[in-house]
């Protein structure tokens, strides 16, 4: 069995080796309305396991200076592997400058072990659908002993501890999580998380279910439902046709205000007219360029500013 893929260069975190924690079959504590794996009955453990020392072996042969992230996944949840901890430790002995990263769905922050465990990783990302617990159950389809309420609390609660960079996760499904109702709710909730970036997704791969994503369009539309606060980053691009809109100066300050914006946005949404005028902001310094995560954004300097001040405060 490999249990390690890649490197696969990826926008929002660099050079990344994947480490698959079930590399034999799915095992994971939801049913995702959106995933590329076949629907799987849930379950709260791993039953068929590799060891740490298979993987580290693995890893030594495939790891190098030009790798900027070792991501832990699997075939379905990754922190249900039993010996993470031993492998994180394991990992931490071999990989220099190079970051430790999770993709996780969240739920099982619940758990102790886990909660600690998680804070010895240089990234995590949490995955966090819906707040409500019938939007919940329909796109994530969890195990029966997992309540959105308290994965909420503890994905709140380990924001406010963690010391490395956090990355949440929104995936929007047509019709369920999209609703301004349900946006709202996921903007109440994030307001009280301490995230690095928040990625706005959508489905982009054959879903194990017969359920479609948004455009880009309506992710941009969703973005500005969240408070300017918040460092919202639209992800997917699919069915991104460009917009090819004409914004004045003030058009474009206020735009970025709202939600500071990536090249690829900009590309997206600003006719060449727009362009060159968000060139002559960016010369004049009313634009600069701030580095989140792997990803550049553009914002203007009075934002900046305002929060430098908030910041002292």
């Amino acid at each position: 069995m490999k249990t390690i893929f890649g490197p696969i260069n990826s926008r929002r975190f660099g050079s990344s080796l994947g480490v698959d924690l079930s590399p034999a079959l799915k095992q994971c504590n939801f049913d995702c309305l959106y995933c590329e794996l076949a629907p799987t009955p849930t379950v709260v453990a791993q039953t068929n396991t590799v060891t740490v020392k298979q993987i580290i072996n693995d890893l030594k042969k495939h790891l190098s200076e030009k790798i900027d992230v070792i991501t832990l996944t699997a075939n379905g949840e990754p922190t249900l592997y039993p010996h993470l901890s031993e492998l994180i430790d394991a990992i931490d002995a071999i990989k220099n400058k190079t970051e430790t990263l999770i993709l996780t769905n969240s739920a099982t922050l619940v758990d102790e072990n886990v909660f600690n465990t998680l804070l010895k990783l240089d990234q995590v990302k949490l995955s966090l659908d819906a707040i409500s617990d019938d939007i919940f159950k329909k796109i994530d389809r969890p195990h029966k002993s997992i309540k959105v309420d308290e994965v909420v609390k503890k994905v709140q609660e380990f924001s406010r501890v963690y010391k490395g960079k956090l990355f949440m996760e929104i995936l929007f499904v047509h019709g369920l999580n999209d609703t301004k109702e349900e946006i709202a709710k996921l903007n109440s909730a994030l307001l009280e998380i301490n995230a690095t970036r928040i990625d706005l997704g959508t489905i982009d791969r054959p879903p194990a279910y017969p359920v479609v994503g948004i455009s880009y369009k309506e992710l941009y539309e969703a973005s500005l439902m969240f408070e300017s606060s918040l460092p919202i980053h639209i992800a997917s691009r699919v069915h991104a046709e460009p917009n090819n809109s004409e914004y004045s100066e003030e058009d474009i300050l206020n735009t970025l205000d709202k939600r500071p914006l990536t090249m690829d946005d900009i590309n997206l949404l600003f006719d060449e007219t727009s362009k060159n005028r968000l060139e002559t902001l960016l010369k004049e310094d009313k634009v600069l360029k701030k580095t989140v995560g792997n990803l550049e954004f553009l914002l203007p300097d009075t934002n900046i500013k305002r929060k430098f001040k908030k910041s002292l405060k």
